[in-house]
């Protein structure tokens, strides 16, 4: 740098710079919900590791059943036990963190029946975990960001209709988590809305599009074709965060860094990287690891 050079325009190069340097840097969401020994929803947040924080699951909605929360072993939303996890939302929200709350999961027993169905269980919803007022409150007064679509069943019915009613109220993130064969069997047609924000895509589980003994290439290849047919505003690698995670698709922190993101960040509208679960990043710090470098 030349030495007469003044320090307001030092300054305002080294904030352009560091703005340069933040935009270009990827966020990372991660679940948790399911492992009662990943730690607490505030201990997350405060990790410093994540920009989103996913909380897993409403196993049960839809078809007339009453929406059932399932948190695993950290609380009881059936007894008021959950309600508790209001100071812990506005722990992670006061950092800046979006708190979402995830429909469906691989297990569980969900599914929309018709029009009205989905517009009851997003009226549901908002009154219950979003800006509405009323309902029960499973999770006390604070106002979660989002809702997530973990739907794993293969019914695709009537999400494109969910996903219109919740983008209705305004201010809701709407997030994705479809399989990395494209179409996805039970997210595509709400996908094809183009009202998601963020759509992480599981590339684990799924032996034809993930990453395997350090070929990436039918990694790259669904990226590819999830970016260029679906709009969201962001796409996120979704990985396991462990061997133990998933039955395959992990990528080993290096690789990761390595290989992976320098070839899939340039194409597509690429946000960042998706992590199952809390529970394994806190055995593995696979997020640690490579958080500087997604």
């Amino acid at each position: 740098m030349a030495a007469n050079l003044k320090w307001p325009t030092v300054l305002a190069f080294l904030l352009v710079a560091g703005m340069v340097g933040i935009a270009s840097a990827g966020n990372i969401a991660v679940y948790w919900g399911q492992n009662v020994n990943e730690g607490s929803l505030a201990d997350a947040c405060n990790s410093g590791n994540y920009a989103y924080v996913i909380l897993s699951f409403l196993s049960t909605f839809g078809m007339g059943q009453t929406p059932v929360l399932n948190l695993a072993g950290h609380c009881n939303p059936g007894s008021g036990g959950c309600t508790g996890l209001t100071s812990d939302i506005q722990t992670c929200q006061s950092q800046g963190i979006k708190v979402l709350l995830s429909l469906g999961g691989a297990g569980g027993n969900y599914g929309l029946s018709s029009t009205d169905d989905a517009n009851s269980v997003a009226s549901y919803l908002w009154d219950n975990y979003l800006g509405g007022s009323g309902g029960s409150r499973p999770l006390g007064s604070a106002v979660l960001d989002g809702i997530d679509f973990d739907i794993e069943n293969g019914n695709s019915a009537h999400y494109d209709d969910l996903a219109n009613a919740l983008k209705a109220h305004g201010g809701v993130l709407l997030t994705a988590a479809p399989q990395c064969p494209y179409p996805d069997a039970s997210l595509g047609p709400a996908l094809q809305t183009g009202l998601f924000d963020n759509v992480w895509i599981q590339f684990y589980n799924n032996p034809g599009c993930e990453y395997a003994n350090g070929d990436d290439t039918n990694l790259v290849n669904a990226w590819r074709t999830w970016t260029s047919s679906v709009t969201a505003r962001s796409f996120y690698l979704g990985l396991p965060a462990s061997t133990d995670a998933a039955g395959s698709g992990y990528i080993p922190p290096g690789d990761l860094t390595g290989t992976v993101i320098p070839a899939i960040q340039g194409i597509g509208n690429y946000g960042g990287i998706m992590l199952w679960s809390r529970f394994y990043d806190v055995q593995n710090n696979y997020s640690g690891q490579v958080k500087g470098s997604v």
